[in-house]
């Protein structure tokens, strides 16, 4: 916030509409005659097909930040250039389809047509649906039509160039063998207990060794002298006033969250056709199938069609029949926006209400809260103005509702005000003599800081630290003594010994594979297990303790282990598709190589100006 409009609105969002479609084109420098950006080999690129790529990577550009993103932040990003390049290279196979021969006659298309949700309608593909929805784009049928011609034949052209990858068994086989492989083991803690003289004391030359060794131990980090001044919107909040008016307003404006009327938890299983949708309530009602079973049918799971928790209206024509239904009861087929469809109600959620009286406490905290935020922020023109007069951070504490404060800030504080992510940011690369600025916070509150002075890393004296000394160097001299206990047992253990021939309480695991976790063990166990070999016996230091381990047998994969053939499969097909992936973008490429491109950049500049 130090600067008006800059640090305290550097997140700013542009408050606009990304035009969809065509909408829009033929204004603003760039003719309406114009409807190509270049050309491909013998197919052009089409300023409405550039114009929906530049929407789609804004829209999810947009998605990803969480905020509205112009296009100017969007060219910095490149997305103008990545655009555009993907357009390209679906010219190049485009036209290389075309070369070849490769086409889809109008059923593969019709098909395809069908099977695109937006164009469907109560009894499946709707023509009229398919004509408004297009209308609203801004495309013809025959231009839609094209493209989807022109997509299969891309497929089909892919599908042509990856048809020989070889089978990648020998790759996931050597996968699964290496995730799946099984240990078998035998293994001891060894403690504190079995020591059988105590550990002696440090000397002073003892620690003075150990302080010397280990000098990050006992070095303070670097200090931050901070003064600071503050402002939360909980400071002033219990000052706000707020009328009774508006607590009611805020009541009845959310009402809906409030009073809830009776509601129903229900899963709704679409059909294509009324036809299907009665023959599937037939078997179900002659106990043919059951309701999971028809789910199953249709390729999906429950969650797939879960509906959660839905009001009488939500449902629509199905919202008597299912809200007078028993729990676990299926009915229908009732009209849905995607087709026909059965219900199943579930359970019966009550209806709920909360009181104007009863909801006043919360909405007047809410409402105050959101008038403190307003009151800051409303201030804070005017306490950047003071800081740009030259005010100090105490001049701001007594002529605002700023609190002083000051801190020794390290990265390790983390209360008050540097629970605050703005706070440790600008305190860890704030500078001494630096100009005080404006600082929002995430509550809607605002800061600004001063650095006094810097206390860099210190290496504490010996002598204020002893006693930190000497119980470090106690802790290590005694898990120094329990691991030499520890492989002094180890060298009796042989591989058929019985552990409790040597008065020991072992646990025995097998079948443990990389993934598995042994309850008591150190973080690295299973990379020192993995790492031995049957018979071998090893030591290993789990921090206050000494584990004994053997190795007892080294087992391949269990082939009837489901979740094993299963992974088996993922990793052949997962390695399979990257191979022709990259060969497929190896074959693209060089394609790409080999077709002219005319780009016209002052058409490609008059699009992109439509979008500032």
């Amino acid at each position: 916030m130090a600067k008006k409009g800059e640090r305290r609105y550097g997140a700013w969002i542009i408050v606009g509409v990304i035009l969809i479609g065509l909408a829009g084109f033929g204004t603003g420098g760039l003719s309406g005659n114009v409807r190509s950006i270049g050309t491909v080999g013998e197919k052009e690129i089409s300023v409405a097909s550039y114009q929906r790529a530049m929407n789609e990577q804004l829209r999810a550009l947009s998605a990803q930040a969480g905020q509205a993103i112009s296009f100017q932040q969007a060219q910095a990003f490149g997305l103008d250039q990545a655009a555009l390049g993907q357009l390209v290279l679906t010219r190049v196979l485009d036209n290389e389809a075309t070369q070849l021969g490769i086409s889809a006659g109008d059923e593969r298309v019709l098909q395809r047509l069908q099977t695109i949700p937006s164009f469907q309608g109560a009894g499946g593909f709707n023509r009229e649906t398919y004509r408004l929805s297009l209308q609203q784009s801004g495309q013809t049928a025959a231009e839609f039509e094209t493209e989807i011609r022109e997509d299969i034949a891309r497929t089909l052209l892919q599908g042509a160039v990856v048809e020989g990858v070889p089978p990648v068994d020998a790759y996931a086989d050597a996968l699964v063998q290496y995730i799946g492989e099984r240990r078998s083991i035998t293994w001891t803690s060894i403690d504190a207990a079995a020591l059988t003289a105590p550990v002696p004391g440090a000397t002073e030359a003892d620690q003075q060794a150990y302080y010397d060794a280990n000098p990050d131990v006992f070095t303070l980090p670097e200090t931050r002298d901070i003064t600071y001044v503050w402002l939360t919107p909980s400071m002033i909040q219990d000052q706000m006033q707020v009328a009774d008016g508006a607590i009611e307003a805020l009541y009845q404006a959310r009402i809906a969250e409030f009073v809830q009327p009776e509601r129903r938890l229900v899963e709704r299983l679409v059909y294509l056709d009324q036809a299907r949708a009665d023959d599937a309530i037939s078997r179900l009602e002659a106990g043919e199938a059951t309701f999971e079973d028809l789910v199953d049918e249709r390729g999906l799971s429950l969650a797939d069609i879960d509906l959660g928790d839905v009001s009488r209206d939500d449902l629509r024509s199905a919202g008597d029949a299912v809200f007078a239904a028993g729990p676990g009861e299926v009915v229908g087929p009732f009209n849905s926006p995607l087709g026909p469809a059965l219900f199943r109600m579930n359970a019966v959620l009550a209806a709920q209400e909360t009181t104007l009286e009863e909801a006043t406490p919360d909405l007047r905290d809410e409402l105050a809260a959101e008038a403190a935020r307003d009151f800051i922020n409303d201030s804070a023109n005017g306490i950047i103005d003071l800081v740009a007069g030259g005010a100090a951070l105490e001049d701001l504490a007594d002529r605002t509702d700023m609190e002083l404060g000051t801190i020794n800030w390290t990265a390790d504080v983390a209360e008050g005000i540097a629970a605050y992510d703005a706070f440790r940011r600008e305190a860890a690369q704030i500078s001494e003599g630096e100009f005080a600025e404006l600082h929002d916070l995430a509550d809607g509150g605002i800061f600004a800081l001063r650095l006094d002075g810097i206390t860099p890393p210190t290496l504490q004296p010996l002598d204020e630290v002893r006693d930190a000394v000497r119980t470090a160097w106690q802790v290590q001299a005694r898990q120094d003594a329990v691991i030499a206990k520890a492989e002094e047992i180890a060298t009796d253990i042989q591989p058929l010994t019985d552990f409790t021939t040597l008065d020991l309480e072992s646990q025995t695991d097998a079948d443990l594979t990389r993934r598995s976790f042994v309850e008591g063990t150190p973080p690295d166990f299973n990379d020192q297990l993995f790492a031995m070999e049957v018979s071998e016996v090893r030591v290993i230091d789990a921090v206050d303790r000494a584990i004994i381990i053997r190795l007892d047998d080294i087992a391949p994969p269990d082939p009837e282990d489901e979740g094993i053939v299963a992974q088996r499969e993922v990793l052949a097909a997962n390695a399979a598709q990257g191979i022709a992936q990259d060969i497929f973008e190896a074959y693209a490429t060089a394609l790409q190589e080999q077709t002219e491109l005319n780009i016209d950049q002052a058409t490609v500049n008059a699009v992109n100006a439509q979008f500032r």
